[in-house]
């Protein structure tokens, strides 16, 4: 009996219909002038499998489950075979990394198949990650790992779930291949499973891409590339020119301002801010040695590579706007106006503040950020620091402490004021004196200002449930998955996956995913810290 396998909807080209590219085609190593991208054919593996399909996405992108589960689309994800409409290719592009310029780096391992339109009308591009050697792979294999796979895959759609903007990701493939890595840069090179992740995005232009045609010298491909990325991407801007160039570099300074104060929110440590790691749309891209924050460190980077610290926490928005400070300065081959330029990004800081103050006001339950909320939050977040609590969890038992009553009925007082709090403290035990009393000062400082707030008790608790996830994709639950699927149990997986679609209404199937990261996960590998390698 011949099983019938459904047609894929063609893809459509865009960037590489509309951009100029690379005259040469192949993954020979090359840095080619004038050029936006290379053609480059993904390198077919041995035995592809779908570990997660990601149906949800799949409907909105036009795929049927019937298409999403076919082997006709498995292949073509693995690069084994060819999707109708699609011309692979790999972006151009170049970068800072850790504060120096790097040069020309690219999608190394990363290939292009083109677009499709999704539910509300959007160009989406499908890209695999993983998918082998392209011109920019600059020596290495092209390939990725599993564990890193499957890092992205999750927090990626944990991101989305959570509200941030971010790149998605339809599919994570098992290739059947082994992929030398040394996973701890000690010198002990082992062969892991390899992977491919389908990531999604409406573009994935980065910094670097205007970057790298700066330092080069190619101001009417950089011309072409912006009018392109105002065209397609910010249709509401006017003007043409120098000061359509000007206003969106004003657009990306505040879309990667109002970012950053969302990962900032939710306690989110991206971990590799080089300038080819920002999005010019405002999307997380490059999901790396990221990190949450367990207990309130805001000098806590999650890359056991950056060693200075420079992308720790607290240096999240400072790294920012000096990444765009160097787009400002490629911009300037076309633009020509250092002073305006120099003016947009001095109010990034502005920008900044306003939005981290909207999702401080958000997170406390207020109906807005005032002048005399600043001393609350400070407070709060040097609370926080000082008994090393769990933000997260901090900020979603909030909605349960009686300081409202407190201030309204004159009790209760003592450690029945603090005890929802409980669970945030990895110190079990109990407060001392002086801990006690500074919390119950705050909280009542707290139920004051709540007081005076217009919303009531039932509509400040919804909203503040409704901006402070209960759970969020740890890293000790992602190691968990990948040691799972070691042992080979896709179980642990699955069940982190529907947990984090519903991080604002938990259900009682993710109570095992609740709460603060367990005693043993912190010194084991994977869940603090990680390398760039995995």
């Amino acid at each position: 009996m011949t099983t019938h396998s459904p047609t894929l909807p063609p893809l459509t080209q865009h960037y590489a219909a509309l951009l100029p590219g690379d005259p040469e085609r192949g993954a020979q190593p090359r840095a080619p002038r004038n050029a936006l991208f290379s053609f480059v054919e993904p390198t077919p593996v041995a035995a592809p499998r779908a570990l997660v399909l990601n149906g949800a996405l799949g409907t909105e992108l036009g795929l049927s489950p019937e298409v999403l589960h076919s082997p006709t689309l498995l292949s073509c994800l693995a690069g084994n075979g060819s999707w109708p409409g699609a011309t692979p290719y790999a972006m151009t592009y170049g970068g800072h990394q850790f504060g120096t310029w790097a040069g020309q780096l690219g999608d190394g391992r990363a290939i292009n198949l083109g677009d499709l339109v999704d539910d509300a009308g959007r160009r989406q591009s499908l890209q695999l990650k993983g998918a082998g050697p392209t011109p920019y792979s600059r020596g290495a294999d092209g390939r990725a790992v599993l564990r890193s796979s499957l890092r992205e895959y999750v927090c990626s759609e944990a991101m989305a779930a959570l509200g941030v903007p971010t790149t998605r990701a339809l599919a994570l493939l098992t290739t059947g291949d082994g992929v030398l890595r040394d996973r701890f840069y000690n010198g002990q090179v082992e062969a892991e499973p390899g992977a491919i992740v389908c990531r999604v995005a409406e573009s994935f232009l980065r910094f670097g891409h205007f970057e790298l045609l700066a330092a080069r010298q190619e101001p009417e491909t950089l011309q072409t590339l912006l009018d392109y990325l105002a065209t397609h991407h910010f249709p509401d801007l006017s003007g043409s020119g120098k000061a359509r160039a000007l206003a969106l570099y004003e657009a990306i300074c505040q879309r990667t301002a109002a970012l950053v104060a969302k990962w900032t929110g939710i306690g989110f440590v991206h971990g590799v801010l080089n300038t080819d790691n920002l999005s010019v749309l405002g999307l997380t891209i490059d999901y790396g040695p990221y990190g949450w924050l367990d207990r309130y460190t805001p000098g806590w980077t999650p890359n056991t590579s950056d060693h200075g610290g420079r992308y720790r926490f607290e240096q999240q928005a400072a790294v920012a706007q000096w990444n765009l400070a160097q787009l400002g300065n490629a911009l300037y081959l076309v633009v020509e106006d250092a002073p305006v330029l120099q003016a947009i990004l001095n109010d990034f800081e502005t920008d900044y503040r306003r939005y981290w103050q909207d999702e401080m006001a958000s997170k406390l339950g207020l109906s807005r950020f005032e002048p005399r909320d600043e001393g609350l939050v400070s407070e709060l977040l040097g609370l926080m620091e000082e008994a090393q609590v769990d933000p997260t969890l901090c900020f979603r038992h909030l909605a349960d402490v009686p300081a409202i009553e407190a201030v309204r009925t004159g009790a209760p007082r003592g450690t029945a004021l603090t005890e929802a709090l409980a669970p945030c403290f990895y110190d079990d035990a109990p407060l001392d004196h002086t801990r006690q009393g500074a919390w119950e000062a705050w909280l009542l400082r707290y139920g004051a200002r709540l007081h005076a707030d217009p919303a009531d008790p039932a509509t400040r608790r919804e909203r503040m449930n409704g901006k402070n996830p209960a759970l969020i994709p740890r890293n000790y639950l992602t190691q968990q998955a990948i040691d799972g699927l070691a042992e080979g149990d896709e179980a642990p997986l699955q069940r982190l996956l529907a947990g984090l679609s519903r991080p604002y209404a938990p259900t009682a199937e993710d109570a095992p995913l609740l709460g603060r990261r367990p005693a043993w996960a912190e010194a084991h590998p994977g869940c603090t810290a990680l390398s760039c390698s995995s």
